[in-house]
């Protein structure tokens, strides 16, 4: 069974073509500045050479046709022909309250979905563009919404609701939702499997550190505590997010600048997190160069970077009643060895002890334990895989 996964953001698609008879990636790429004049297709040929498309793209539709048409190209393609799709599962970003599994894309799933654009106007409406232009090019073919907020929403109330009026949970369904869940569902599964150890009585805590990232809390499998909230803003320190932070802050800084809701949103979304302390960068590579270099701010921005995410590691460890592994994912989580010691450093109380070597070793597509032998918390850095996730997902349910 061949399966085409879809990321279709704002202005991007990314995407991965699967053979699920051994889950290899038989095609990859995205495309990039949708509606804007320099919009391309980046994609990978077989040997592994780049090859760039420039095309014009001014919408999601144009854009979901040319990666279908590369995908069956003479010369570059990896399918001989669209009959060789079997379905298309969909990165849908937020699913509400509705939405506690994968599932199949009818119409009327569809209008829920919509229903949920309000909790994420920049990528829900981008989301539906990606399966409606699918539709439109390949209409017999399945689709499969997986959704990032769905594994979260096994949290109980106490912890997903927030002390604001209850009124607005009733008519606006203001709640922590969550976010990057494909990711640490994945991750909660392939740890078990890594580490040859069940679920069940299991106290997990994932970090998917990229660029966005978030803490979970699981036990038993299911999430008990996450930090990223209503929206992907809330929790930790990111590359241009704000995280945690006094909502008295920003209606005070509304006040100061004169800004309107949106471009306070833009501010904090966008213009804050590594790069707002910085200003340098939001990319934690150069980041690190310019700490070498002794800039202060970069300096000070790690420093409240690793904090923050010590911080939500001990609060999970108390929320679990303690903890068994602790497991860094993502492009960070993965690769910046400094940032998990730094991190992790003072934390020897609940029963942590990490390899220096083992840890400055595990970068660069490495996976592995980086904690000693008697450490009492396995510490291990796993390579997520949201799209064999979605892939796996939308094979199931097809299948079914």
């Amino acid at each position: 069974m061949k399966i085409l996964v879809l990321n279709c953001g704002s202005s991007s698609i990314k995407y991965k073509l699967f053979d699920m008879t051994d889950k290899s990636v038989i095609a990859s790429g995205g495309i990039e500045k949708i509606g804007l004049a320099d919009s391309f297709l980046k994609f990978a040929l077989p040997d592994g050479e780049k090859k760039i498309i420039h095309k014009d793209i001014p919408e999601h539709t144009v854009g979901v046709e040319l990666i279908l048409q590369t995908l069956v190209d003479p010369q570059y393609g990896a399918i001989k022909s669209y009959d060789e799709i079997d379905a298309v599962g969909h990165r849908m970003v937020h699913g509400g309250e509705r939405f506690t599994e994968s599932v199949l894309l009818t119409p009327e799933v569809l209008k829920e979905f919509e229903a949920c654009n309000d909790l994420a106007p920049l990528h829900n409406p981008a989301n539906l563009k990606g399966v409606n232009a699918v539709k439109a090019i390949l209409p017999n073919v399945p689709q499969i919404g997986v959704f990032d907020t769905a594994f979260h929403q096994t949290m109980p109330d106490y912890a997903y609701m927030y002390a604001l009026p209850y009124e607005f949970y009733e008519k606006y369904k203001i709640r922590r939702y969550g976010f990057h869940g494909t990711s640490h569902r994945f991750i909660s599964q392939y740890v078990c499997d890594y580490l040859g150890v069940k679920k069940e009585g299991l106290k997990l805590i994932t970090c998917h550190i990229g660029n966005g990232a978030s803490i979970a809390a699981i036990k038993d499998g299911k999430v008990l505590d996450t930090s990223m909230g209503l929206t992907p803003l809330e929790g930790l320190i990111m590359g241009t997010r704000s995280g945690d932070v006094d909502g008295g802050v920003i209606t005070f800084l509304e006040n100061k600048l004169g800004v309107n809701a949106t471009q306070m949103s833009d501010l904090l979304n966008k213009k804050s997190g590594m790069l707002g302390i910085t200003g340098v960068s939001s990319d934690m590579r150069e980041l690190e160069v310019a700490q070498k270099e002794g800039n202060p701010r970069a300096i000070l921005a790690d420093k409240m970077y690793n904090y923050r995410i010590k911080k939500y590691i001990g609060a999970y460890a108390a929320v679990l009643g303690g903890v068994d592994v602790i497991v860094f994912t993502g492009g960070v989580g993965e690769n910046q060895a400094s940032m998990r010691a730094n991190t992790l450093e003072g934390l020897e109380f609940l029963g942590i002890k990490i390899d220096p070597e083992l840890n400055a070793a595990t970068v660069r597509g490495k996976e592995g334990i980086i904690s000693t032998p008697d450490s009492k918390v396995k510490v291990v850095i796993l390579a997520t895989d949201e799209e064999l996730m979605i892939a796996q997902d939308t094979m199931n349910i097809v299948k079914a």
